[in-house]
Formats: C-alpha cells, sequence, structure tokens
C-alpha cells in the first residue's frame, strides 16, 4: 500500500511476502529510516524523500537519527542533530491532521508506513535535546527546549490531551518532569517552583505514579529549598478548597495526598514521604497531626519498635506524658526491644518529670547507662543528667529522713558524673543548681546560677530567675530584684510573666505593697496581649512555659490584699480567680485563709479540707489545717501532727509545717521534739526564697 509524503507526493509498495521472516523488524526500519534520514540531512531539503519504501521528512529523519545517536551514548553528537529540527514549523504541518488521527487511531503507536507519528518523533526528539543539553551542563538551555515540548503540546490540544498514543503520552510525561528539575540545576528556583505547579495543575493526563513523583519532588523542594514562594493563585483553585499560605503549608498537602494515593492502592510505599512530613509537620509544631497519620500507616511498613518510638516522641511533644510512656514500655519490653538506648532514654526523661514515676525512671536510666558504658560517652552523660533528676524527684516521695538524704547524695553524685562528661552542657549545671538550691546549699547554688548564666549568655529567663530565687533565699532582695530587672531587659515582651511575678513577690517581701500591686497590672496587661497575639483564651486558666496565667495573678494578688488585711478586694480577686478556675486548691486555701482571719473557724476549716480534696498533696491546705486543729486543744493534737507530717513528707523545707509541728510538740508536753522542729524552722526561713525553686523545674 502507498504510503503519503507530507507533500502529498506517493512511493510505490515494495514487493512483499507471506514470510513474516523476511520483514524488517522495528530496529531495522529505524536502521533503515536512520540511513534515509542521512540521506536527507545531506540533501538538506525538506522535502519528502521516496527510499526504502518510508516516506520522511526533514524533520522526522533528523528525530530518528538523533534518537539513535543518543541511545548510543553520543550526547554531543545526538545534539549536533537535534538542533536542525525546527519545532514550531513541524507543529504546524502536524496539527491540521493530527486531531483526525488521534481520534480516529486510538491507541496507534506506529503510522501505515511502519514509522511513528511525525508530531510523536519530532517532540521526542525535542525532549531528548533537552535531556542532552542537561547531561552537558547547558541545563537553562535544557529548560526552554523542554518548555517547547509543553507549550506545543497546550498549543495543539487547548483543551487538554486526548486519547493520544501511548508513545507520545510518555514524552509529556517525562517532559513535565524534567523542566522543573532543570530549572533548578540551573538556580532558577522561581521558575521551578512555577513548572512544578504547571505540571500538577495543568491537564497532561499524568499517570498516577508520575503526578506522585513529581509531587514528592515538589515537597521536598519548598521544604529543603531555602526559596518562599508566593502561594498558588486563587484562580487556579476550585471554590472554598484550601489554600496554603506558605511553602511549609503546601508541602504538607502535597505529602498528604501522596499518602491518601497509597492508603486507596494507587501507588508504591515510600518512606521518604513519612520523613518530608515529620519534618513539615515539626516545623508546623504539630506532633499530633503527625501521630495520626503513623497509626493510619498499615502493619509490616515500620517495624513495631520504630513506630512506638516515634509515636512516643509525638504524644510527649504534645504533653500526654502517660501515652508517650505507654508506647515506650511496649517497645522496651523484654520481647520487643529492651536494649534501645534511646527509647530507655525518653521513658527515662518523662519519668523524671513526674514524681510518682521518678522510681522507674531510675531503672530506664541505668539501663541506658549500662549500654552505652562502652559505646558512647554523650549518652552516658545523658542517661547520668536523667538518673539525678529522677532520683531528686524520688527522694521527694520517700518518707525516711536518712533515706532521702542517701537519695540526696546520689541526686548531687549523678549530676557531677554527667558534667565530667560532658562539661559545657549548661542544662547539667542549670538543673545540678536547682538541686542545691532545694538542698539549702545556697552557695553552691549560687555558682551554678552564675555559672549557667555565662554558659547561655543570659539569653534564657529561667537562668535569671534562679539567680533572683537564689539571692532572695540569703535575704539579699535588692540584689534580686537586680537580677530580675536585667532578665527583664533580656526577655522579649510576651516571654516576661514569670519574672514580672517574681517582681512582685519580691517587692511584697520588701514591704512595698503598693510595688506589688503594679507588677501585678503590668502582669494583666501581658497576659492580655498575649491572649489578643494568639487569638485565643488559652493563656487564661493555664500557664505556659515561663508564663504565668490569669488565674495566677489574681490569686496573687488576693494573697497580697488578704495579708494586708484589705478583705473587700482580697474578695473581689477572688471572684475573678473562681471565674477563670471554678475549682482551685490555690483559691479554696486563700478562702480559708480569708475566714479565719476574721476568726470563723469552722467555715475556714471546711475550706481547707475542700482545697485538700481537690489537690491531695496541696501543702499549703496541709499546714493550714494542722495550724487550725492545733489551736482546737489537746484531743485535736494528733490529727494536727498527721497532717502536719504529710506535708513536710511532700515539702520537706516548709518552714511553716515546722513551725506548727513544734507549736504541736510543744503542746503536747515534747519539749526536745519541739525545739529540734523550731530550730529547723528558723534555719529555713533564713534560706526560704521569694517563690518555691520547684516553679523552676
Amino acid at each position: 500500500m502507498a504510503s503519503d509524503t507530507e507533500d502529498g507526493g506517493e512511493v510505490q509498495p515494495t514487493e512483499t511476502t507471506t514470510d513474516d521472516s523476511s520483514l524488517p523488524t522495528t530496529a531495522e526500519k529505524e536502521e533503515q529510516a536512520a540511513s534515509t534520514g542521512m540521506e536527507i540531512v545531506k540533501a538538506g531539503n525538506g522535502n519528502a524523500q521516496e527510499t526504502g519504501g518510508l516516506s520522511l521528512n526533514y524533520e522526522e529523519a533528523r528525530a530518528l537519527l538523533g534518537r539513535l545517536e543518543f541511545q548510543k551514548g553520543n550526547v554531543e553528537a545526538a545534539l549536533c542533530v537535534f538542533d536542525g529540527i525546527d519545532l514550531q514549523a513541524a507543529i504546524q504541518r502536524f496539527q491540521p491532521s493530527l486531531t483526525d488521527k488521534t481520534a480516529s487511531k486510538k491507541g496507534q503507536t506506529k503510522s501505515e508506513s511502519g514509522i511513528e507519528n511525525p508530531a510523536t518523533l519530532v517532540l521526542e526528539a525535542i525532549y531528548l535535546k533537552s535531556l542532552s543539553l542537561q547531561k552537558l551542563g547547558k541545563s537553562t538551555e535544557a529548560a526552554n527546549q523542554c518548555k517547547s515540548v509543553l507549550d506545543s503540546v497546550e498549543s495543539m490540544f487547548q483543551n487538554g490531551p486526548p486519547d493520544i498514543e501511548q508513545k507520545l503520552q510518555e514524552t509529556i510525561n517525562k517532559s513535565v518532569e524534567l523542566l522543573p528539575e532543570a530549572w533548578k540545576q540551573a538556580g532558577s528556583h522561581q521558575e521551578a517552583l512555577a513548572s512544578y505547579r504547571r505540571g500538577l495543575l495543568s491537564q497532561w493526563n499524568l499517570d498516577d505514579e508520575c503526578c506522585t513523583r513529581i509531587q514528592k519532588r515538589f515537597a521536598a523542594f519548598l521544604l529543603y529549598s531555602c526559596v518562599e514562594g508566593s502561594p498558588p493563585s486563587s484562580g487556579s483553585q476550585v471554590e472554598g478548597s484550601f489554600i496554603p499560605k506558605n511553602n511549609v503549608e503546601e508541602a504538607i498537602l502535597l505529602l498528604m495526598v501522596v499518602l491518601k494515593k497509597w492508603y486507596q492502592g494507587k501507588t508504591h510505599w515510600d518512606p521518604s514521604v513519612m520523613e518530608h512530613l515529620t519534618y513539615a509537620l515539626s516545623l508546623c509544631d504539630q506532633p499530633s497531626l503527625l501521630a495520626k497519620n503513623l497509626e493510619e500507616v498499615l502493619p509490616g511498613i515500620y517495624p513495631r519498635t520504630e513506630r512506638w518510638y516515634t509515636l512516643s516522641l509525638c504524644y510527649y511533644a504534645i504533653g500526654q506524658k502517660e501515652v508517650a510512656l505507654n508506647f515506650l514500655r511496649k517497645s522496651l519490653n523484654k520481647h520487643e526491644n529492651p536494649n534501645d538506648i534511646m527509647a530507655l532514654l525518653l521513658a527515662a526523661k518523662i519519668c523524671s518529670e513526674e514524681r510518682h514515676l521518678a522510681s522507674e525512671g531510675v531503672e530506664y536510666a541505668r539501663r541506658a547507662i549500662k549500654l552505652s558504658e562502652s559505646s558512647d560517652v554523650h549518652l552516658k552523660s545523658v542517661g547520668l543528667h536523667f538518673l539525678g533528676n529522677c532520683l531528686g524527684k524520688k527522694s521527694k516521695t520517700v518518707s525516711s529522713d536518712h533515706q532521702r538524704s542517701l537519695l540526696q547524695n546520689e541526686t548531687l553524685k549523678s549530676f557531677s558524673e554527667s558534667i565530667a562528661l560532658d562539661r559545657h552542657n549548661p542544662d547539667l549545671i542549670f538543673d545540678m543548681g536547682v538541686e542545691y538550691a532545694e538542698q539549702r546549699n545556697m552557695n553552691a547554688a549560687l555558682r551554678c546560677a552564675k555559672e549557667y548564666i555565662d554558659a547561655i549568655g543570659g539569653s534564657v529567663s529561667k537562668g535569671w530567675r534562679l539567680l533572683a530565687l537564689v539571692l532572695s533565699a540569703q535575704q539579699r532582695y535588692p540584689e534580686a530584684e537586680v537580677a530580675t530587672n536585667a532578665a527583664l531587659d533580656e526577655t522579649a515582651k510576651l516571654d516576661q510573666g514569670s519574672l514580672l511575678s517574681l517582681k512582685a513577690k519580691l517587692k511584697v517581701a520588701q514591704s512595698s505593697p503598693m510595688e506589688a500591686v503594679e507588677a501585678y497590672r503590668a502582669l494583666l496587661a501581658l497576659v492580655q496581649t498575649q491572649k489578643n497575639s494568639s487569638g485565643s483564651s488559652k493563656t487564661d486558666a493555664e500557664g505556659q512555659n515561663d508564663s504565668v496565667s490569669e488565674f495566677e495573678i489574681w490569686q496573687g494578688l488576693a494573697n497580697l490584699y488578704s495579708s494586708l488585711s484589705i478583705w473587700r478586694d482580697a474578695e473581689i480577686c477572688l471572684q475573678k480567680a473562681r471565674a477563670l478556675k471554678s475549682y482551685s486548691a490555690a483559691t479554696m486555701h486563700a478562702e480559708g485563709y480569708m475566714l479565719e482571719a476574721r476568726d470563723q473557724n469552722k467555715e475556714a476549716l471546711a475550706a481547707y479540707v475542700n482545697a485538700f480534696s481537690i489537690e491531695l498533696e496541696h501543702v499549703p491546705s496541709k499546714v493550714a489545717i494542722g495550724a487550725l486543729l492545733c489551736k482546737q486543744g489537746s484531743r485535736y493534737l494528733p490529727a494536727a501532727r498527721c497532717f502536719l507530717s504529710d506535708a513536710l513528707r511532700i515539702e520537706p523545707t516548709n518552714r511553716m509545717a515546722w513551725l506548727h509541728l513544734g507549736k504541736v510538740h510543744k503542746n503536747d508536753g515534747r519539749i526536745n521534739d519541739a525545739a529540734d522542729c523550731f530550730q529547723a524552722a528558723v534555719m529555713l526561713e533564713e534560706s526560704d526564697p521569694v517563690e518555691s525553686f520547684r516553679s523552676l523545674a
């Protein structure tokens, strides 16, 4: 059968035979076409030639010859051949017949003469030309050539590609993938970003795997390119759809789409997707969302212990410590991975923050130290650090003074060993300073506080707070106030809450109540600013890190006015506090104090008991109950002694508990015990800070 040339001429058919083995193979046809192409290239004209039964024009011949040179690895030779192709002229010739061919020959990959569709040949040639340029390091030229392929396709199929032949679709897919990569190599990041969006938003009929690859690369580009691109235009979005505001949000959106495809079985699992998503959600402070996605990953993808460890990190980050610890307990089970040092250290860290978990944390820390003994000095130092924290918490839960003393010595020993291995860790120095302070070794605590401030350059307020509290425990109130003012100068306005609260208490200690009231007013203004900036009332009843809640401010003002016997103002402040937190041990205690000051002892006792019922380890309420019962007569002395002893079990350095316990012993005729208690109270009063050192933890 005759084959039509592009200018309408015909070539007579060659002899045929029924023996299929005599028919030329595809490779032979391409070699024959290449030979024909060489002749045509040499002839230098674009008219159809009649050779060997094949009909080729100038662009087609160059396309075939260039493809063969590229496949042989002769990139420069291929580029020389491709340079002679006039893409726009070729497209203008192909366009009138292209739509008819694709509509009538759906899925056809070869023309009747055995040669591929002319448009497909030429477009693939330009794609290979851009690939050649990229290999030769000419990325900008490569990007421009690749862009011309996509522009040509768009001009031929203005309403989106119909059901076109497979070879052309493959060329489109490869070009859409190559374009942004070429722009990236050329350093043109904005063009790369626009090309990624064009590839995903235009109607290219990309298959799921191709689209997924582009989405993953685009997400990685958005996260790590350090180029902040403008958000997608709202005109390209469906009405009501989510429009990301920045690179990270857009990357998260892309990664979530990829994950959804995987859940639906449309693509293969790629662990890098979760790695990128973990990083992106960490930047956005969304560990709960990361945990949700980790839990949705089907079993068998992640090792169980690895998933549990990551989930524990997520839940710890959002404050759900018990949930995080439960995952670690499962992971550290003897049948799972009991020697995972990182899991042991995380478990020890979580336990070191809660008294009732301190004993469990000691075991985790010791196991981690033993495993890192000969392998990693840094991890051993971290393990000793957490061991010290756990021992310090555990010492506050034991009832025996001897046992408490042993645990406190072990705590300091662990910190010392940890510092010996990691001398420049400021957190270690800080925690050791707090431990010294709680043991009332103020000189050592002062040394640690100064060393910590020097180590971090005075940029963290908790170091200044430790210094101020230690100075206040030494009755050096003016110096403590100087340290607080220095911290205020170094701290951003929205983070000054705990410092202003400390300043108010220092004013009270210096008998300057009106200046203390002014400090509380500044605190209230700060909390209101925080609420306006965050757009929520999250600070109303819950203090955040290194901050003070509005509830605490009203409670502090109520206590201040109560100490001045200004009952009306105290009651107003208490009402404000109750409005923010209906059931609070601190509020009930303040109410009981006011009732006791008015000689309403029964009502005061009821308020103290209510406070104790709300918070079983509320030390001020226990002390107040013991003191009130001591006044009621000898029959109540055993009960009073019980409450005061329990308060000292929880807080051994509470001087008021020692004072009232001494009164109980005195009224009961135990003079020697009373003398010991009074001596302890006097010694503690000489080293009593204006605020508990526990507030630093």
